[in-house]
């Protein structure tokens, strides 16, 4: 059976795109067929962070009805499929949100596993994806203004009749292992699915348009962020090995050098 996930935040700035891309990237890298959609429709960025713009067809053509989500389905990193929305304000204008339920279901045969990247806040546009998902993710700052605005997307599902299935703390600082998970799942009332540590990495790599699990894949995030996906999945996730430092060609002569003198 299909699982369908909508990743969720109360306010704007959390990492809730930076999460999507690399959670279904990873489960994509872990055999799942996933797609990702970015149902943000008003201020999308999936599409940017992962060098998709500037395409023929996107989620604004399928919700206003020119186009089928068939047609707006895209390759992306590790064998995940993207839906991409588009960036001009016109085709947020002519989009029809209610299409959203029909478009899910067109998907659900094709894929083990569908993400939906929803709108930050509470919005009409943003209670669709909590609505439709089996299970609605959470991303949350380390900070009161993001746990407050999270409880009250929280609240707001289990009002739409929608279920929280858990919570990704994002850009933890310091040391993740000291992380108090008891006391942010008792402050949060849901099971914390993972925490990504504070990474410089994870900027570098949307600069490059590409998600930090493919471009520094030993990177700290990047392990945080497979191990949340070993656990969406259902596998055992297993350590990987932090990659070894190439030396460099300055020290290898240098190297060469001293020995011969010796």
């Amino acid at each position: 059976m299909v699982k369908v996930y909508t990743i969720a935040s109360g306010k704007g700035g959390t990492g809730k795109t930076t999460v999507t891309a690399n959670l279904g990237s990873m489960l994509a890298r872990y055999g799942k067929k996933t797609c990702i959609l970015d149902a943000d429709v008003g201020m999308a960025n999936l599409g940017l962070i992962l060098g998709l713009e500037d395409l023929p067809v996107t989620l604004h053509e399928v919700l206003a009805g020119k186009a089928r989500v068939r047609d707006a389905i895209y390759d992306g990193p590790f064998g995940v499929m993207v839906v991409p929305c588009g960036l001009s304000l016109q085709g947020f204008q002519q989009s029809d949100p209610n299409r959203l339920k029909d478009i899910m279901t067109d998907l659900v045969g094709e894929f083990d596993i569908l993400i939906m990247d929803a709108p930050a806040g509470i919005s009409r546009d943003g209670v669709i994806p909590l609505t439709i998902a089996d299970g609605v993710i959470l991303v949350v700052n380390p900070e009161i203004s993001s746990i407050v605005d999270s409880l009250k997307t929280k609240i707001l599902t289990e009002t739409v009749g929608g279920h929280v299935e858990g919570a990704i703390i994002n850009r933890v600082a310091g040391n993740s292992e000291e992380f108090n998970h008891a006391q942010m799942e008792k402050l949060l009332g849901v099971r914390v699915l993972g925490v990504i540590p504070e990474d410089p990495n994870i900027r570098r790599a949307s600069a490059g348009r590409t998600p930090i699990v493919v471009k520094y894949p030993t990177s700290v995030a990047s392990r945080a962020f497979k191990h949340i996906a070993a656990d969406v999945a259902g596998i055992e996730y297993v350590e990987e090995a932090a990659a070894v430092p190439r030396e460099r060609f300055v020290d290898r002569l240098a190297r060469a050098l001293f020995r011969a003198k010796a």
